[in-house]
């Protein structure tokens, strides 16, 4: 963070000083979590009934913190006392981005794709100058903040992802950490017991071109019809990507190598140039448009971008991460979290995949889908279906709908089974793998990612052949 006096603190968040000196300045960074105070910051108390911030506030200050943000006075504590210190620290991003002239901040959602878009944004913008960009999926009234209170006055870019539960939040969002360069990447129906719509996730995510300003800019992905309309929605200047031919920047020519690593001709009004990702999956052509678009934007020249975009790799675990074990069974690493939309684009994945052995699909319950939630569960199994899959594990009683959608294609040649935990279907899988086999696990966060864990443990254990 820019440093601050402690005046300027409260002034920016509506807080008054209590026990502390207004002239001390926060020159380190803003945390939550006391174990990260370093000297010179800022800790920020969140109450709680389990975890109450305020506990630590002492020991933060013992750590070096100069003054603690919190909501109630704490004997011998320098303090800049607000009502909300959420929303304080929201206020207080605001005020930082605000005194960063030269910052340009990059805003993208979508209902699939955001935290690896982002991560690809990052990756060349960075080549461009210095980048802020959040780990993971911190991308909520938290994450925004907190991730823009680590830009400084040598920072040029200031990637954020931004989550939406409703209406509302991305809007939310961006009254604290106003976007230059809005990205939308899809419409899908993640979320959508929340929502109560795709029409309504659509005016939701639609709300990040709505704050542009009119010498802004809105990069689009034209392949989807509801992201594509909200051209209207925006006074900024409009950029087009994807494989439409009226995209601005889009890729023809599309082809997968032997491990689902895509190939294509860049077209910009620049010119063409060949590229070969390094990434697995046909979606990775859209994600990496996106990212192109934005850098191109920026000033990358077609050359640099073309060969930028070959070295891009994931940053965030557990998203399409594809490795090899030593006994020739290949996985698909997608366990993170999952909707309809990343489900289908995984399972197309494990498709491009297929080797000399069988597919096979260790799919979990999906969140958050309301109404949906049956039909969502069976769509994605017809769809492992009518792709081929060879070999279906279905993971908990939830998901059971994906089975009935799987065993519905009566010309599906696979097999499917419905395993009451990830334990069980961790102890099918070392009894069934062999050398050539491609294995897919994904689903919500239910712990799916207990399976990948013990695939990379199983090594060398005696997987039968």
């Amino acid at each position: 963070m820019i440093p601050l006096t402690l005046a300027e603190v409260a002034s920016a968040v509506d807080g008054r000083l209590v026990a502390a000196d207004p002239e001390v300045r926060v020159t380190g960074s803003v945390e939550f979590d006391s174990r990260k105070v370093a000297p010179g910051g800022l800790f920020v108390a969140f109450p709680g009934e389990k975890v109450d911030g305020h506990d630590y506030a002492a020991g933060a200050v013992s750590a070096g913190a100069v003054a603690v943000l919190g909501t109630r006075e704490l004997p011998g504590v320098p303090m800049v006392l607000v009502d909300d210190a959420l929303a304080a620290m929201g206020r207080l991003a605001r005020a930082v981005v605000d005194r960063l002239p030269g910052l340009t901040v990059i805003g993208l959602t979508g209902s699939s794709g955001k935290t690896t878009t982002k991560d690809l944004i990052a990756q060349l913008t960075v080549r461009l100058g210095p980048t802020v960009a959040p780990p993971g999926s911190f991308n909520n009234e938290l994450g925004h903040p907190y991730t823009a209170l680590q830009a400084g006055p040598e920072t040029r870019y200031l990637v954020m992802e931004k989550g939406a539960r409703g209406v509302g939040h991305v809007r939310y969002l961006c009254e604290v950490v106003p976007p230059r360069i809005s990205v939308v990447l899809n419409v899908g129906v993640a979320h959508i017991g929340e929502f109560g719509s795709v029409e309504t996730i659509a005016l939701a995510k639609g709300e990040l071109v709505e704050a542009l300003p009119a010498d802004g800019l809105a990069v689009l992905n034209t392949d989807d019809p509801l992201v594509d309309a909200m051209a209207t929605r925006t006074k900024a200047r409009v950029v087009r990507y994807g494989e439409a031919a009226h995209a601005d920047v889009r890729a023809v020519e599309v082809t997968l190598d032997g491990r689902g690593r895509p190939s294509y001709t860049l077209v910009t009004p620049e010119g063409s140039a060949p590229v070969r990702l390094g990434l697995t999956g046909r979606h990775q052509v859209s994600n990496s448009l996106a990212a192109a678009a934005v850098a191109r934007e920026l000033g990358m020249p077609l050359a640099e971008l073309a060969a930028a975009l070959a070295e891009l790799g994931l940053v965030s675990s557990r998203r399409m991460d594809v490795f090899e074990r030593s006994d020739g069974v290949t996985v698909i690493d997608d366990s993170y979290n999952a909707n309809p939309a990343s489900m289908a684009v995984a399972l197309r994945a494990l498709a491009g995949l297929r080797g000399q052995g069988r597919t096979v699909a260790v799919l979990g319950y999906m969140a958050e889908l309301g109404s949906f939630e049956r039909e969502g569960h069976q769509q994605v199994g017809r769809l492992a279906a009518e792709l081929g899959v060879d070999r279906l594990l279905v993971v908990g009683a939830p998901a059971a709908p994906i089975q009935e959608g799987a065993t519905a294609v009566s010309d599906w040649g696979g097999e499917s089974v419905l395993l009451t935990d990830q334990a069980a279907a961790v102890e099918v899988l070392r009894g069934e793998l062999r050398p050539g086999d491609v294995v897919l696990v994904k689903g919500s966060r239910y712990r799916t990612w207990e399976v990948v864990d013990a695939l990379r443990e199983a090594v060398g254990e005696g997987i039968t052949p």
